[in-house]
């Protein structure tokens, strides 16, 4: 028989201890969307319409998290309805598109949360991440980020964006805080 009681596997094996407790300290994820919720690919068809493919795995981590009492958000600087109706099946509330300076979102952000931005995860890929990243407690990259920010990410994914990898960013979050047992429990039985 199976020990349910516990995750059959360990999301922080392998991760440095620095990491899992930066991930311990954090009380909000934020986001970007293309080439972390997305595969980073922009799809337009003749007509002028937009699609964008998401991840079940990443959407279902990012369920898991906020019914663990964790707040997720978007920030991102591209604008998309599709985005908006994402946020929407997901339940997050804090969605913020066409930001340009993302440290201006960021900062009214944590002022209306009452949140120090150590208590902050972001999950980038490219370079207008950056002012973000960089002054969150725990800065995570996707795998096939953009070398500036993987060189300045605490904590960079095994999946590519839209792979993925947001989903193991839930699962650090979780495992780091002793969530994901209960997290998991309802699919267990």
């Amino acid at each position: 028989m199976t020990d349910t009681s516990r995750p059959a596997h360990d999301p922080l094996a392998g991760i440095d201890a620095a990491v899992v407790e930066r991930a311990r300290g954090v009380r909000l994820l934020l986001l970007d969307v293309d080439g972390v919720l997305t595969d980073g690919g922009l799809r337009y068809d003749d007509g002028g319409g937009e699609a964008k493919t998401f991840h079940v795995h990443d959407g279902h981590g990012l369920k898991m998290l906020q019914g663990q009492g964790l707040p997720v958000g978007i920030i991102t600087s591209r604008e998309s309805p599709l985005v908006a109706r994402r946020a929407a099946e997901l339940g997050i509330k804090h969605l913020h598109q066409g930001c340009g300076d993302k440290r201006v979102t960021f900062s009214t952000l944590l002022q209306e949360m009452g949140l120090d931005a150590s208590a902050v995860a972001y999950v980038g890929d490219d370079v207008i991440d950056l002012p973000v990243m960089t002054g969150v407690g725990l800065a995570i990259a996707v795998a096939d980020a953009h070398p500036e920010v993987l060189a300045r990410a605490h904590w960079v994914t095994t999946a590519n964006g839209g792979r993925g990898a947001v989903r193991e960013a839930c699962d650090l979050l979780l495992a780091a805080q002793g969530l994901l047992g209960s997290a998991l429990a309802p699919y267990l039985g």
